[in-house]
């Protein structure tokens, strides 16, 4: 019986939003020790730098550091140790092609807990190039800009 419905946001990866494109998402399993998930639910994980890779058939979550429990003493496990991923071994397949053939890479950009158990959200990303990273900084501060200049002329004090 899961213990809450719907979805809790644990760790979102930005880096990986500034550093790739990400063309497809897909959601998967993670095996984990209970110390493991008791530090997941105080929010104590970091995405940055981290990927996934197939190996024998079966994708591996590489390079996700998962502090410690505190309370866990022998129990604890190597924070940086490389975690199976819980896929259908069809999509597995399918996403190592694509990695091979186009030049993709495997990145976790989410995870979160849905109906009690531990989901990563695994995208498909190309890299993005330096030019490519200044023209989504340029578009977002533009979009900030506007987005206060129509405040500000909503409130009644237009200023350019």
């Amino acid at each position: 019986m899961p213990l809450s419905k719907g979805i809790k946001l644990i760790a979102e990866n930005r880096k990986a939003y500034h550093d790739f494109f990400i063309e497809e998402r897909f959601e998967c399993g993670v095996v984990l020790s209970g110390t493991e998930v008791k530090s997941l639910r105080a929010g104590k994980v970091n995405l940055k730098d981290s990927y996934c890779q197939v190996k024998d058939g079966e994708m591996f979550l590489i390079g996700v550091h998962i502090s410690p429990f505190e309370q866990g003493n022998r129990y604890n496990l190597d924070p940086m140790r490389s975690r199976k991923l819980l896929m259908h071994k069809s999509e597995i397949i399918k996403l190592f092609s694509k990695t091979k053939l186009s030049g993709l890479t495997l990145v976790p950009t989410k995870c979160y807990f849905k109906d009690g158990r531990v989901k990563f959200e695994i995208g498909l990303a190309r890299g993005k190039k330096d030019y490519d990273k200044r023209d989504t900084i340029a578009e977002k501060q533009a979009k900030r800009d506007i987005d206060r200049a129509m405040k500000n002329q909503i409130k009644g004090k237009y200023v350019q």
